[in-house]
Parts: C-alpha cells; sequence; structure tokens
C-alpha cells in the first residue's frame, strides 16, 4: 500500500509569517495536531501543539511567528513511498505526523492515526509509536 492510498489530502498550511495564534486556530479548525508551514507549495517547516505549548506559551513568548518555533526542513514523504517504510520512517525520526511531497509540492500528510485504522498496517503504526514513545534528550533547553 502506497501512502497515497491512506493520506489526507484536504491540508491546511500556515505561513512562517503567520501568528502562533492562527496555527492554533487551524489546527481547532481541522481539528489536527499540526499544521505544515509552507512558501507557496514548499513545505520549510512543520508546527504542532506541542511546538506550541513547549517553545511559545511555557515560555510566555506569544507574540512570535510560527516561523520562530516551528521545526524547519520536517522529514517527508511521497505519495508513493510504501506506507511500511513510512511508518518505520516515522518511528526513526520519532515523528507522529508525515508531510507528502511531489515535485516540491505538498499533496497530503499522513499520521500514525492514517496507518493505525488500516487493519493490515496496525503492527507498522504501534511498531512506529513504540519508537517514537521513546525518552530522547531534552532539545528545547
Amino acid at each position: 500500500m502506497k501512502l497515497k492510498d491512506i493520506m489526507s489530502q484536504e491540508i491546511a498550511c500556515a505561513n512562517s509569517n503567520d501568528s502562533i495564534e492562527k496555527a492554533a486556530q487551524l489546527m481547532k479548525q481541522y481539528n489536527v495536531g499540526s499544521i505544515p508551514i509552507c512558501s507557496q507549495d514548499k513545505v520549510i517547516g512543520i508546527v504542532t501543539d506541542r511546538d506550541i505549548a513547549l517553545r511559545s506559551v511555557a515560555n510566555g513568548q506569544y507574540n512570535q511567528s510560527v516561523g520562530d518555533i516551528m521545526t524547519q526542513n520536517p522529514v517527508t514523504g511521497t505519495p508513493d513511498m510504501d506506507v511500511h517504510e513510512a511508518a518505520k520512517l516515522m518511528g526513526e525520526k520519532q515523528i507522529r505526523r508525515l508531510p507528502v511531497v511531489e515535485n516540491n509540492s505538498l499533496v497530503g500528510i499522513v499520521s500514525l492515526g492514517d496507518i493505525s485504522v488500516e487493519p493490515r498496517l496496525q503492527d507498522n503504526a504501534e511498531q512506529a509509536l513504540k519508537n517514537i514513545s521513546q525518552p530522547t534528550t531534552n532539545r528545547f533547553s
């Protein structure tokens, strides 16, 4: 199975100059935990609800742009990437969401949830989640 078979194609994007509040509002509107940051259609970063909490709110810095707190150059997949390969990559990189890019343009996003709802792929999602849940060093201090 390929990512194009399970990816979400309705994606909200933010601009790196957008406010953190706007990113949070998009997350609420689309009921998602992350928003790709794009310049035209090219993915230049990703911001998660956790990024907002730890890199902004926890530091008392509410007037930042999403560009200030986003993860730059996020790991991406392609529509023709095998789902098993994507799940392995997500586990190795400890990420729960994978933007899907074709010809340098964002065309979709895959989450562990997308993988886990496919009965044939549940083992992949479980293994990726185990890897993602491993403790890491404090990257935000």
